[in-house]
């Protein structure tokens, strides 16, 4: 029986290849600037936006804000937009990539693993497998909550605590449950909150 074809979009690193070696090497690299970022606190901010900055390659906005301890696997994989917030021990597995657009925020302990393992037994430890994650415009993703390679969040969507999303999230919808399914629309049905309660 033929296996089926992966995604167009999915990597694939076989053990021992210079590949390999480049990923392990952006292991390591992370390994040395994690633990500076998760010394500092909250109070630090520009510190950690320039921390951060170093971990991805990429200098963040002055908006983007974040509480450590911060867990990555490499870092040069994610790609921030303005106005992001991510809360306290959070992991992103960023080999396939992480796509974060403008206005997101990202609850406590949540995982973001773009990367994985063939489930063939025999294939398992011969190489890494990983595909893209897109969190768009304005989604919240809450408390323990992970989202699994591949997955696209849409715009304006939430995704509920504890939830293990494995499919792509439509668009304006809370989603929750493990794995998570849509449970209803959300838009304009709720009441604006009163600025003083707002963070």
């Amino acid at each position: 029986m033929p296996k089926p074809a992966l995604p167009p979009d999915t990597r694939i690193i076989s053990s021992q290849t210079p590949e390999s070696a480049a990923m392990v090497a952006s292991v390591k690299r992370a390994l040395r600037i994690t633990p500076v970022l998760n010394r500092l606190t909250y109070d630090n901010a520009d510190d950690i936006r320039a921390v951060f900055s170093e971990l991805i390659g990429q200098t963040v906005d002055e908006s983007f804000s974040l509480i450590p301890p911060f867990y990555t696997t490499g870092g040069e994989n994610i790609r921030i937009g303005r106005n992001v917030f991510i809360n306290q021990n959070c992991t992103m597995y960023d080999l396939g990539g992480i796509d974060i657009a403008d206005d997101v925020m990202i609850g406590p302990n949540v995982s973001l693993m773009t990367s994985g393992h063939p489930l063939d037994p025999e294939q398992r430890r011969r190489c890494v497998t990983a595909k893209p994650i897109v969190i768009e415009k304005n989604v919240w993703i809450a408390a323990g909550a992970t989202i699994i390679a591949g997955v696209t969040v849409g715009e304006n969507s939430v995704v509920g605590a504890g939830s293990v999303v494995t499919r792509d999230v439509p668009a304006n919808t809370l989603v929750a449950g493990n794995p998570a399914k849509v449970i209803r629309p959300i838009g304009g049905d709720c009441a604006p909150c009163p600025a003083r309660d707002c963070p």
